[in-house]
């Protein structure tokens, strides 16, 4: 891949920042220009249209997400993946109370006329469902994919909120109730709660 210029990247992150704090459909090209302190006219030689800029957005969140979960991977030690994934989102809580999550929002926000972005957002939501069902199934889990599903929901409705109410002290608190539960969690348990329900 060939390497990014000095103007192509202040123009994602600038964008990137526009994206998080005001949302997709409130945010221009020229804003976009104006905040990455490059002539509007040079934007065109990198991106062609608005939805070109927020592909490159969501490539690197992506890539972001990536580099994340690979820091929280510990050799044999799932549960402890997951733990250091929701303890690295909390380190952030200011910020996802004050922008919600980078990923969950632009999911939301996007609709059938952004098709082609969407499911480029979507794929990011899909590649955490992913990684915390591996997880789950490294833990021995024998509903692996339900429980990764029930983290990545339970993350997302614990930022969603924080960033409704812009409580980053709840936020906080909330996650570390979501690093309990997945402390709680042990393969023996699954037979437990079958014989119970």
């Amino acid at each position: 891949m060939p390497r990014k210029s000095d103007k192509q990247e202040r123009l994602i992150s600038a964008a990137d920042a526009l994206i998080r704090k005001q949302g997709f459909h409130r945010t221009t090209l020229a804003a976009i220009a104006e905040e990455s302190d490059v002539p509007l006219g040079n934007v065109y030689y990198y991106f062609k249209t608005k939805e070109d800029i927020c592909k490159a957005v969501i490539r690197e969140r992506k890539r972001e997400l990536s580099d994340m979960l690979d820091d929280c991977c510990m050799r044999n030690k799932p549960k402890r993946a997951l733990i250091n994934m929701v303890k690295a989102m909390s380190s952030h809580s200011e910020e996802l109370a004050e922008a919600g999550c980078p990923l969950g929002s632009l999911c939301q926000e996007l609709d059938e006329e952004f098709a082609e972005l969407m499911s480029s957002a979507d794929s990011c939501m899909k590649f955490l469902m992913g990684w915390s069902t591996e997880q789950f199934r490294l833990m021995g889990m024998k509903k692996a994919e339900d429980l990764g599903f029930e983290f990545v929901a339970r993350i997302q409705g614990v930022v969603l909120m924080g960033n409704v109410l812009n409580d980053a002290k709840k936020l906080r608190a909330q996650l570390n109730m979501v690093v309990d539960w997945v402390k709680t969690i042990e393969p023996a348990c699954e037979d437990d709660n079958r014989a119970a329900a």
